[in-house]
C-alpha cells in the first residue's frame, strides 16, 4: 500500500511538471451537476462560460481549455475524478467543488501533484488549511454568520434558536453566530441541525416554535433554502411572530422569486445580491441572463466568474507557466473589483476578502431581491482571524 501511494504520489508530480510546458492550460472544473446541489453547479458552469465568452480563451500564449465533470455533490466521486483529470487529462488546474467533503476529498490530489484547487463554492473555513495549493473565491460561512448576530443583537434580538445543516459549513455558521451573539449579550436557547441529504425541517422548525424565540438563525447550503421556507410556512412559523433571519444562502436569489410573498422582510447577510448597486453588477447580471435564458445569477456564479479572474491574472502574472507553486504564489494577494464589490485573496490564508452586505428581502419591479441596507467591508475569515 505504502509502494502504491508513493507511486501514486511520484505520477501525479511528474504529471504537473510536464503540465508547465504545454500550450494548452487545462482547468479541470468539478460541481455538481446533477442532485441536491445541481443549481450550484448550473450556477457556477454557466459563469465560466461567461467569463471565458467575454475575456476570450487565450492568456499569456496559452489556451485556456475547460473540462467539466459531475461529481454528484459525491465525495468519493469528486476524488476518482480529480485524480483521473491529473493523471489522464492533465489539468494544469482543478477547480469547482459545491461541497466542502468535495472540496476536502481533493486536497490530498492538489498537495501531491502541485496543482492548484480553486474552491468556488464550498464554505468551511478549514478548507483552505487542508493543502498549501487550495485558493477560495467563494466565501467562508462565517463572514456571514458574525456580521449576521451582530445585527440581530444590535436589533432587539435577545433569544435566538439556532437552526443548521449538519456538515462543515453549518457547524461553522452555528458556532461563530452563538459566539458572537453570546458575546455581545444574547442567549442561544437551543442549536438545531438537520441531515445535510433529503432534510425534513419539519420536527425542527417544530421545536424551535415551541422555543418561542424572538428569532430563528437559519443555515442551509444553496439549493435547499426553497424546501426550507415551505415548511416554515406550513409550520406556521411564519405568522408566530417569530423572525426569521439567515445567512444569504437561504434566501438564494437562483430562487427567491418562487419562495413567494412569505420571504419579503427576511433580513440576511451574504456577499452578493444580484440587486448589488454597481454598474459592473447591472453589466454582470444583464449578461448572465442573456446567456442563459433568463436566469438569475446567484452568489455561487460570482465564485466561478471570480475564480476564473483569478486563475487568467495568475497566468499572466506567470506568463503562462503552469507550475503550481508559481501559479499559487501568483493568486496571493490579487485584488479587484468584482460584480460583488471589491474582493482580495489573503496571502496569508489564500481565502477570500471581500465586503459582507445586511440585505432585506423586498419586491423590486414586482420581483424579490436581497436590497442591501448595510455594508461591513473587507471581512477577513473570522475564524481564521481568532486563531492568530
Amino acid at each position: 500500500m505504502v509502494r502504491r501511494a508513493l507511486f501514486a504520489a511520484a505520477t501525479l508530480a511528474l504529471i504537473s511538471s510536464a503540465a508547465v510546458a504545454q500550450d494548452t492550460v487545462k482547468i479541470g472544473l468539478i460541481l455538481p451537476m446533477t442532485g441536491q446541489q445541481a443549481s450550484t453547479g448550473k450556477q457556477i458552469d454557466a459563469a465560466v462560460k461567461l467569463y471565458v465568452a467575454q475575456h476570450g480563451n487565450l492568456v499569456a500564449g496559452k489556451k485556456i481549455e475547460v473540462i467539466l465533470k459531475d461529481d454528484t455533490s459525491v465525495p468519493d466521486v469528486t476524488k476518482r475524478l480529480a485524480q483521473e483529470l491529473v493523471v489522464n487529462d492533465k489539468v494544469a488546474i482543478l477547480a469547482g467543488f459545491g461541497l466542502t467533503p468535495s472540496a476536502l476529498a481533493t486536497a490530498p490530489i492538489a498537495t501531491q501533484a502541485k496543482v492548484p484547487e480553486v474552491v468556488m463554492a464550498a464554505g468551511t473555513s478549514t478548507i483552505t488549511e487542508a493543502s498549501p495549493f487550495v485558493v477560495r473565491t467563494s466565501f467562508t460561512l462565517a463572514q456571514s454568520s458574525v456580521p449576521m448576530a451582530e445585527w440581530a443583537f444590535k436589533n432587539g434580538i435577545k433569544k435566538v434558536v439556532t437552526m443548521v445543516s449538519d456538515f462543515g459549513p453549518g457547524i461553522d455558521a452555528e458556532k461563530s453566530f452563538s459566539e458572537k451573539f453570546k458575546a455581545d449579550g444574547g442567549t442561544i436557547i437551543e442549536s438545531l441541525r438537520v441531515p445535510l441529504r433529503s432534510p425534513d425541517f419539519a420536527p425542527v422548525l417544530q421545536k424551535a416554535a415551541d422555543a418561542k424565540p424572538d428569532a430563528l438563525f437559519v443555515f442551509v447550503p444553496s439549493g435547499a433554502g426553497a424546501q426550507f421556507v415551505k415548511q416554515f410556512v406550513e409550520r406556521g412559523l411564519d405568522k408566530s411572530g417569530i423572525k426569521l433571519i439567515a445567512t444569504g444562502d437561504v434566501t438564494d436569489d437562483d430562487q427567491l422569486n418562487g419562495m413567494g410573498d412569505v420571504v419579503v422582510g427576511v433580513i440576511n447577510a451574504h456577499n452578493y445580491s444580484a440587486n448589488h448597486d454597481s454598474a459592473l453588477n447591472k453589466a454582470y447580471v444583464d449578461a448572465f441572463k442573456k446567456a442563459n435564458n433568463g436566469l438569475r445569477p446567484n452568489f455561487m456564479s460570482v465564485g466561478g466568474y471570480d475564480g476564473m479572474h483569478l486563475i487568467y491574472e495568475a497566468l499572466k502574472k506567470t506568463n503562462g507557466n503552469t507550475d503550481g507553486e508559481k501559479l499559487v504564489a501568483a493568486m496571493k494577494g490579487l485584488a479587484w473589483e468584482s460584480p460583488r464589490g471589491p474582493i482580495s485573496i489573503d496571502p496569508e490564508t489564500r481565502d477570500i476578502i471581500q465586503n459582507i452586505y445586511i440585505r432585506k428581502v423586498d419586491k423590486v419591479g414586482g420581483e424579490l431581491y436581497n436590497v442591501e441596507f448595510a455594508t461591513i467591508p473587507n471581512v477577513r475569515d473570522p475564524v481564521k482571524a481568532a486563531k492568530k
